[in-house]
Parts: structure tokens; sequence; C-alpha cells
């Protein structure tokens, strides 16, 4: 009798009953909801996000962990765990969620003003509307403090122009929180956020086609031309880097389970083919070789879930730091790219057809693997942290 990857590691003696109930009820959605189309979504390069984050919205997976305006104030963990699920079909549905939640949600229900968390969070909770996040850049990823989008008063305005690359939820947002160079002469400190609505005149959102990972995502260009906004779309409690790098330091966090999903279901997947495929006459699983791709497949998801997990419980008690994050972000993405490929050479030239998810998985890892910051922005964080010394210049 065969086991699970969760059962080998008593992943559910580590969880609650309530973490337990949020992950199994986000599971049943994604096999219920998601897996019968996610391949034609990736297929055909579409997602229906309007009408799926309408319902992650009733399904409260929408900023789960932030309290009020319509949050559940869940834990942690618990949103870690839906992120775990929502990758395990795929990881642009985790990217509608967190770039949603994590990002925009954060930003406004952590720096914004009451007014603009009363305008925006509840209908962004219940997937009514859709929020992205503008901070990078063509030129500017690893390096956010050179970013050339500005904003200038005018009166008692702010007029911003630039462009954002790479924006998930772009194209089809009603609100975009946006982050620009100020001036400095009139009191706003360097860079701050504003809440722009996508209907502003001179803002729009070309989305970004011909993509070979992610497809089931809508990622786009924002072109902010002349966008003029009131004094109080700033973000007031914003200033400098920190607005923006706490937020992605959030979406990070989302990603350090997420990516333990993916992991997961090719293992899965992989282990399911090699007990039924036949080679040579016996079952693929019966040779020892395959055997021992599957036992050290499962050692890095199991030790992935489990840093996950502890990484939740210093999030929930409010000590976790950065460079814990990156460590999370850069072990689980890079040992879960490793485990895709492995799994695609188990499904042999199987594992190149969307019949499968493993291809499908990889490619989007590739994405997964430099998003939210590249696996070298990690490593330099996380010897900063070890050395005392910062190797970024």
């Amino acid at each position: 009798m065969s086991q699970s990857i969760e059962s080998l590691f008593a992943i559910d003696t580590l969880i609650d009953d309530e973490e337990r109930a949020i992950r199994d009820t986000v599971r049943k959605f994604g096999v219920d909801r998601l897996r019968p189309h996610i391949a034609d979504w990736f297929e055909d390069a579409r997602l229906p996000a309007r009408e799926l984050a309408q319902e992650l919205g009733a399904l409260g997976a929408l900023g789960m962990h932030l309290d009020g305006y319509g949050c559940p104030g869940a834990s942690a963990t618990a949103y870690g765990l839906a992120c775990l699920e929502l990758e395990a079909v795929d990881s642009g549905i985790r990217s509608l969620v967190s770039v949603q939640g994590s990002l925009a949600m954060f930003s406004i229900h952590h720096w914004g003003s009451e007014e603009q968390k009363l305008e925006w969070l509840p209908g962004m909770a219940a997937g009514e509307k859709i929020g992205c996040f503008g901070l990078t850049e063509p030129d500017f990823g690893s390096n956010p403090a050179g970013m050339r989008t500005n904003a200038r008063r005018d009166g008692d305005d702010w007029i911003l122009n630039g462009t954002k690359m790479w924006i998930t939820n772009g194209s089809i947002a009603d609100v975009a929180v946006v982050w620009a160079q100020t001036d400095l002469e009139v009191g706003a400190r360097g860079i701050r956020g504003f809440v722009v609505p996508t209907n502003t005149p001179g803002f729009s959102a070309p989305e970004i086609t011909k993509k070979m990972s992610l497809r089931a995502s809508v990622t786009s260009e924002l072109v902010l031309d002349d966008v003029r906004l009131p004094a109080a779309a700033m973000l007031p409690k914003a200033e400098g880097l920190r607005g923006p790098l706490t937020a992605l330091g959030e979406a990070r966090f989302g990603i350090i389970f997420g990516a333990t999903g993916a992991a997961r279901d090719c293992l899965e997947v992989a282990v399911d083919y090699a007990q039924s495929r036949e080679v040579f006459d016996k079952p693929l699983a019966g040779y020892q070789l395959t055997q021992a791709k599957i036992a050290d497949m499962a050692l890095e998801v199991g030790k992935a879930n489990l840093l996950a997990l502890h990484l939740g419980r210093l999030k929930d008690r409010g000590e976790i730091t950065p460079a814990q994050v990156s460590t999370g972000k850069l072990n689980n993405v890079r040992e879960a790219i490793k485990i895709a490929r492995q799994c695609r050479t188990i499904l042999g030239a199987n594992g190149i057809t969307l019949e499968y998810p493993v291809i499908r998985h990889a490619n989007n890892l590739e994405s997964v693997l430099t998003y939210e910051g590249t696996s070298e922005v990690h490593q330099l964080t996380i010897g900063q942290a070890l050395t005392g010394e910062s190797a970024f210049r």
C-alpha cells in the first residue's frame, strides 16, 4: 500500500483544524473548478480572471490574511496553505490571488488612508474589483530604486508619467497601486505609492502576449501618460522603498508555499504514472532508478513543506525576517523547478504534453524563479544577513 507525501511527513499533525479546513476547501475548489480547464487555459493563453476572482472572493481567498474591510483575517499559515493548493493547480492562479491580496490589497490596507481602504478593499476582497501592483519597469527589476516613473505636483494634484512592465492582472484591473519617484522639494520624500483607478485618462495597460510561461495569467505593461490624480490618491503612510518592499515580502511568503504545491503535484503525477506505466514487462515504479528519483524528490518536497510551515509560524508570531523569507523563496522555488524537470524524465515523452501538468508547472516555475526577487537577489540577501556585508553593488 503506497502512501502520500503528506502522510510520509505527517503534515496534518502540524496544522490545526481551521488551517486544515481552509486547505481542504481550496484543494476541493482546485479539483472541481480549476483542474478540468487549466490545461486548455494554459494552451490558449487565456484565463477567465474576472469570473474566477469573484469565485475566489466568495471562497475567502482574496486578502485572506488581512483584517477588516471584508477580509477574512486568517492566519499567515492558512493563507500559505491556500497558496500551496492553488499553485498545485497552476502558478498563474496563485499569482492572481497573490497580486490581488498580498500586493495591491496589502498596500492599501497597510499604507492607505481610511478613505482608500473603504473605497477599494471590500470590493477587492469579494473579487468584484481587481487590483494590480506597478513597481517593475522595463529597465529596473532587481533595482527598483532606479525607477523612472515619476510623479510631480501640479497645484493640489499629482501628474504621473512612466512605464511599468510584467504586471500581473494589469489589463483587467480596476485599480493599480503604482510606485513613482516624487519631487523632493514639495515635502514628499522620494518614492511614493499612488492608488490609480484604471479608468483615469492617460492610463493604459496593453497585454503582454507570446509568453511560454504563466500562460494562464494576465500579464501586462502599464503606461502612464500625464495621469492626473488628486492629492488623496497618494498612499499616506508609505515613504521610500519600504512601502513596495514590504508588500513584496508578503507576496514572496505566498510563493514559499505555492512552489511547494507545484512540486508536490508534479511528484504525485510522476508516482501515479510510474505505477501504471509498464517497461520491460513490469511497472516503471518497480525499478531502482525510478524509486531513487522518487525518494529524493519526496525528501525535497517534504523539507520544503516543513520550511514553509515553520516560516508560517514565525510570520504568525510577527517574528519573520526578510532574510528568512528569502531563504524560503530561494530554496523552495529552486527545488520545485528541479523536481518538475526530474518528474518529466519519469513521464518520458508524455511529460511534454499538456495531458499531464508537469511541463506546464516547469514552464511556470521558470517565471516564479525570477519574479518577486531573482535567485541571485535572495542569495545576496542571505549572504548579507550572514556576513554583515552588502554585495549588491
